[in-house]
């Protein structure tokens, strides 16, 4: 099932266009609108599933980080005038979400979290290795999956070219920065919408003590752990994932 990437104003996204609720998710730090492929393939027929892309390699410098993208999609919620979404991030999409679902309640049905950052994450950090170095970029990408064949040639050659891009590669640096500034530990007690956690146990950069730390945090909350997974679920054990998310939202909405 393949979606063509729409353009709107300052917005480019995916969406499904089907009658049902609408799932917004929301990509990481190196995501990309493909990570979300097997969610699309699942839910696009029943729901609208939306797919914006982050302008993190696009947005005035200035009005980079954390704050910056949850303000954007904001924007695109309001241009699409969806009423009410179910949210679901992905690593530093997982970030996003979570303010968003904060500065917004009233237009969440839900909240899904996989590899979210907004706690603690162990990542490239906030500075970069010498640039050039294909065999150290390779190397971590293959670690953020439990199964190192999951990192395709073309996703490493993805993350290298970001890397090795100057002006990508700083933006990089400020939305990390950014991330790590807005811990959000003392505000999950605020999120009163069903929660859902889907964590690798074998997660690496937000490890599985992250999922239990989100659980206690926030009140409506279950988790999820599948096993031989690392940081990107819906990426590595698609079918576990969706199944773990098909009987979430039907219990949410009392189906």
């Amino acid at each position: 099932m393949d979606y063509k990437v729409e353009s709107q104003e300052n917005f480019e996204f995916i969406e499904t266009g089907a009658d049902g609720p609408t799932i917004m998710l929301l990509h990481g730090l190196f995501g990309a609108l493909s990570n979300f492929k097997s969610v699309l393939e699942e839910f696009g027929r029943d729901y609208n599933v939306v797919v914006p892309l982050l302008p993190i390699f696009k947005m005035p410098i200035r009005k980079l980080g954390v704050g910056g993208l949850v303000k954007f999609v904001e924007e695109f919620v309001k241009h699409k005038g969806y009423d009410k979404v179910h949210v679901l991030g992905n690593s530093l999409g997982g970030h996003v979400a979570l303010i968003f679902v904060l500065n917004n309640p009233g237009k969440i049905s839900s909240l899904t979290l996989t590899g979210s950052s907004g706690l603690y994450e162990s990542a490239f950090g906030t500075t970069f290795p010498k640039r050039g170095n294909y065999d150290f970029i390779k190397e971590r990408t293959e670690q953020t999956f439990y199964d190192p064949t999951v990192a395709t040639k073309e996703l490493v050659d993805e993350v290298f070219g970001i890397v090795n891009d100057r002006d990508k590669g700083i933006r990089v640096i400020v939305t990390a920065k950014s991330a790590v500034r807005h811990n959000l530990a003392d505000r999950l007690n605020e999120i009163k919408c069903p929660t859902c956690l889907i964590w690798g146990i074998q997660d690496t950069v937000t490890p599985a003590f992250v999922a239990e730390q989100f659980n206690e945090g926030i009140e409506n909350s279950e988790v999820h752990y599948i096993d031989k997974c690392g940081h990107a679920a819906m990426m590595e054990k698609p079918e576990e994932f969706n199944s773990i998310l098909v009987s979430f939202l039907r219990n949410t909405m009392g189906g």
